[in-house]
């Protein structure tokens, strides 16, 4: 097989599999999602870069002593049909860097990131990836199982929380949170957020 060093070596409309993406050997940053590539901004603007870091620093201290552990992007969840016994790299078609994860089964984890649907997602929007985040990432994560999703919106100041209803299997919008809340998660209650120390510049 060739090796792929160039984003241009591919078909944009093609569609590949995670044992694809283990080949390819250049800078861009993509996603796939459900097969097709999604180029990833290079460079997240300052604002959200601050909010990831702001998270990241109090999801650490409440995660430290628990089961559960937080990724931040960089990190590769790999996601799969549900209905499938195997899951190896040829039948996985969704590779996806949320901005932050948790992950309670560390079963899920192994040298290559997570696979399977974590427990909780963040996504962090801007204005290059608004739509995917709000649309398709939504319907993917809802899919494959994510319990806990949220949507931070930089600009409004405005954290969306949604959880996936147990008989349904479809996200509910348990609640929105201004930037001047308490944000608590809804898998884990005793976790509370200031939102200002989060949007604080």
């Amino acid at each position: 097989m060739a090796k792929i060093t160039h984003l241009s070596q591919l078909d944009l409309n093609g569609t590949y599999t995670y044992a694809d993406y283990l080949t390819w050997q250049f800078d861009e940053a993509l996603e796939l999602i459900k097969g097709k590539i999604m180029l990833m901004s290079l460079a997240p603007n300052v604002n959200h870069q601050r909010i990831s870091a702001h998270l990241t620093g109090i999801l650490s201290q409440f995660f430290k002593q628990k089961d559960c552990q937080l990724f931040a992007a960089p990190f590769n969840v790999r996601l799969y049909d549900k209905n499938k016994s195997q899951q190896a790299n040829q039948d996985i078609y969704t590779v996806v860097q949320p901005d932050l994860c948790v992950i309670c089964d560390s079963a899920k984890l192994d040298a290559q990131g997570c696979l399977g649907a974590p427990d909780w997602i963040i996504e962090i929007l801007s204005q290059g990836n608004s739509k995917r985040e709000m649309q398709i990432k939504y319907e993917l994560y809802q899919e494959s199982g994510v319990k806990e999703y949220w949507l931070i919106y930089p600009v409004e100041q405005a954290v969306y929380q949604f959880v996936l209803d147990d008989m349904t299997q479809q996200y509910r919008l348990f609640k929105m949170y201004p930037g001047d809340a308490k944000a608590n998660g809804y898998l884990f209650p005793a976790l509370e957020i200031e939102l200002e120390e989060v949007f604080a510049e």
